[in-house]
């Protein structure tokens, strides 16, 4: 491979696109809007030598935000800095009510970024109907796209999102999008549906953060060294990841160049590794069957209500899924991180946690909104346990726009 990452087609934008991207939600110095003035030069420097690594080691592709802080501005200075005729930059959008505001956030993120033209250009997280109502309707934000597009400002448009999986698939259907940007990875895999309608689509598809949303592991539970072992977790998952040729990159997030380390590892044993990650896969799904008996993993999402159909919104689907983490897994950290943001992680992540069971929500509540479930009579116990365990740490995500 040398220094040159392979790349995958990415779905009908014909772009070859390396499977690691460069993500820019962990290199920026604030999640405040700085100006010039703000940036220090040590952090910039910094910048600068991960997009200098990044290029050597074929990370072409650079994706940020519009509302990751400083991110854009930052990014702007580095690629001047560090030119690559290769390079495919991405920036994200959020949708607006006002395409007015949609589109001065778009004339502002060329500002920052210092472009004439964009490679790809994503509405950020289509999380709602309405935010999809909000891009397709007539007079609405992918109007707007249209017209950049047609003055050949920006090149392909996709979406990112956190929504449900039938939302996914319902913008994909919509045949209007050329890449997704979602959440698949070894621990959650709730958006297969999706994979699948975005490959009978043609779109392409890039995994997003796949080592921190997918279980923290910069800083992995001991229990998943083990389990994982000979690889890394990092490598484990983004094998997993890759493994699948539906999807086409992943995005590695970087604060210093040692964080593309285990990524590039992990490249170098794609094509010699099925084995490996099967070992690893069934050594986990062997823990997990030992600590939470394969009823309950066969059955354990059979009638459980929506956040918005439970009593308090509380997100029960989540809550599970987190309960299950941390007995198989021993992931305490990751769960408590995720738990904190439930309640405080607006659409992005929706849904209460289990702070208000035995407050204000009763047990006899709770369970006729479980009346569904097989495991109606254990839940309430399981959430007090969780709730035990990981309450009274509330988080904020870090962008919430």
């Amino acid at each position: 491979m040398g220094n040159f990452l392979p790349t995958r087609r990415f779905g009908r934008t014909g772009l070859e696109i390396p499977v690691l991207s460069l993500g820019g939600m962990r290199f920026q110095q604030s999640w405040n809007e700085l100006d010039e003035g703000d940036i220090d030069s040590l952090g910039q420097n910094q910048l600068e030598s991960i997009i200098q690594l990044a290029v050597k080691k074929g990370l072409h592709h650079v994706e940020t935000a519009r509302h990751y802080g400083s991110s854009e501005l930052q990014l702007g200075h580095a690629i001047q800095q560090v030119p690559d005729k290769q390079r495919i930059l991405q920036t994200k959008i959020p949708p607006r009510e006002d395409p007015n505001q949609f589109e001065r956030e778009l004339q502002l993120s060329f500002e920052r970024l210092q472009i004439d033209r964009l490679d790809l250009l994503a509405i950020h997280g289509i999380n709602l109907p309405e935010h999809l109502e909000q891009t397709l309707r007539p007079g609405g934000c992918l109007e707007v796209v249209r017209r950049w597009q047609s003055d050949g400002r920006i090149g392909n448009v996709g979406f990112s999102t956190h929504g449900q999986p039938e939302l996914i698939v319902q913008a994909i259907e919509t045949d209007v999008f050329d890449y997704v940007n979602l959440h698949w990875y070894f621990i959650y895999q709730d958006n297969e549906v999706a994979l699948n309608a975005a490959s009978k689509f043609d779109l392409g598809v890039f995994i997003i953060s796949p080592t921190d949303k997918g279980g923290h592991l910069h800083t992995p539970s001991a229990e998943l060294i083990r389990l994982c072992s000979p690889l890394h977790p990092i490598v484990f998952n983004d094998l997993f990841c890759l493994n699948d040729r539906r999807v086409h990159t992943i995005s590695v997030g970087a604060s210093s160049s040692s964080d593309l380390e285990m990524h590039i590892e992990a490249v170098r044993l794609l094509n010699s590794s099925s084995d490996l990650i099967s070992q690893v896969q069934g050594k986990l799904n062997d823990a997990a069957k030992k600590a939470l008996g394969e009823a309950w993993l066969t059955s354990w999402k059979i009638g459980l209500p929506t956040w918005e159909e439970a009593p308090g919104h509380m997100n029960i689907p989540i809550l599970l899924w987190l309960h299950n983490l941390v007995e198989a897994w021993g992931m305490e950290d990751y769960a408590r991180a995720r738990y904190g943001l439930l309640g405080n992680g607006s659409h992005w992540f929706p849904g209460a946690n289990a702070d208000q069971l035995d407050y204000e929500i009763s047990e006899d509540t709770l369970r006729d909104a479980l009346a569904s479930s097989p495991w109606c009579n254990e839940i309430p116990d399981l959430l007090r346990s969780l709730r035990n365990q990981l309450g009274g740490n509330a988080q904020k995500r870090l962008s919430s726009s």
